[in-house]
């Protein structure tokens, strides 16, 4: 059974896709539920940090689930639902407004790959193996996915990766820059934990604040909207956590933010 998981703890909001019959692979009912998931933690309080896994250690995600394509992708309008449902699923984590990390066990291919260029931050395993496999399956890759593939590893790296559609490892992953960092297998999930913990130790105007300013810097000029930015930035300043930042530091004690 195929399904999207959420539990929360200290501020951190773990998500977990879970179809573990197919690696993990996304079904459209997954990819539903991780836009309504990730759609329904915008503005709560309590959340810090998003970390998104897939369950155990086999896969992170494999892909799309083949097998619903003759249903979900047989016909014109199926596929530009389906369409919808990847496009909404990885906006919402591209645009959730605090940091989102991606916790890459075993397999990540396809969509896998996708849904972590979807995410801020991205940590593996060296064991992981990745796969772009569109061009052994005939579909055609939309323009966001290829452009967030762009931005991350450069468009010399993102057609090798297309067109060659080989399988690497994650300490490749992390040469080319696909993920920040590769680790040992058994370590993974604690030094993924320490840096969202450390994450959500921090002030949550200051990190909306970043998120925003660099989305904006990844657009076209014509699209950046700088008086956005510079309101999140004004925020920070004018907040309860600027002055409990500078308290803090001054009593060298850790700060207490409470993101007001």
């Amino acid at each position: 059974m195929s399904q999207v998981d959420l539990t929360l703890t200290d501020g951190i909001a773990h998500i977990t896709l879970s179809n573990p019959a197919r690696y993990n692979a996304m079904s459209f009912g997954m990819w539903t539920g991780l836009g309504d998931i990730v759609e329904s933690l915008v503005g709560r309080d309590d959340v810090r940090v998003l970390v998104l896994r897939g369950a155990g250690e086999k896969a992170f995600v494999s892909g799309a689930d083949i097998s619903e394509f003759e249903t979900q992708r047989g016909s014109a309008d199926a596929v530009e639902a389906y369409n919808a449902a990847v496009a909404r699923a990885q906006n919402a984590l591209t645009d959730f407004p605090l940091p989102v990390i991606a916790n890459i066990h075993g397999v990540c291919m396809g969509g896998g790959i996708g849904l972590a260029l979807a995410c801020d931050l991205r940590y593996c395993a060296r064991t992981s193996r990745f796969r772009m496999p569109a061009a052994r399956l005939g579909l055609g890759y939309g323009f966001d996915g290829i452009r967030h593939t762009v931005d991350a590893i450069g468009a010399a790296r993102t057609a090798e990766l297309f067109y060659t559609a080989s399988t690497f490892d994650g300490s490749e992953a992390e040469r080319i820059g696909l993920v920040h960092r590769a680790h040992d297998a058994d370590t993974l999930d604690a030094d993924v934990h320490a840096v969202a913990t450390a994450i959500a130790g921090n002030a949550p105007l200051t990190l909306r604040a970043a998120k925003l300013a660099i989305a904006h810097a990844l657009r076209d000029p014509a699209d950046r909207d700088a008086a956005a930015v510079d309101a999140a930035v004004d925020a920070c300043f004018a907040s309860a956590d600027y002055i409990e930042g500078r308290r803090a530091f001054m009593e060298k004690r850790p700060p207490a933010f409470t993101g007001k």
